[in-house]
């Protein structure tokens, strides 16, 4: 990145993502739907992903859990921290609001509960997890 003069660190997460999504081919006019359904008594919640019409497309679906992604958000601070470099966390949560927007909230929780102090006893504060 033009500009950049100093090392940072950017994760790459692959748990549940690309590695172990479920991807197909759609072959003509229908519905795509996702369907949760919980153990227990609470009732299943059904989503219309969207309406094929025509010859079809594609589609896909990927998964995550909490757990996964805060073992993912410990690992890279812990790295960060061990370096002295700031952490970045690049996601499209504007896009992706509750998928990549859980991340964010996870990584924020984790910096807040383990981390800030000692970022900033360290002065990682140039940006990113860290930033003053």
């Amino acid at each position: 990145v033009p500009g950049w003069s100093k090392p940072i660190c950017i994760g790459r997460h692959a748990f549940g993502d690309q590695y172990r999504a479920t991807d197909a081919i759609i072959e003509g006019p229908g519905k795509l739907k996702m369907v949760f359904v919980p153990d227990g008594p609470n009732e299943k919640t059904e989503w219309e992903v969207y309406n094929f019409t025509g010859a079809g497309g594609i589609a896909l679906s990927m998964y995550n859990t909490d757990e996964s992604i805060r073992a993912f958000a410990e690992a890279s601070m812990n790295t960060a921290y061990q370096k002295k470099w700031p952490l970045y966390l690049s996601t499209k949560n504007t896009i992706l609001k509750k998928y990549d927007g859980r991340f964010k909230d996870i990584f924020q929780e984790v910096y807040e509960a383990h981390w800030r102090s000692r970022f900033e006893a360290a002065g990682i504060c140039e940006g990113g997890y860290g930033r003053a």
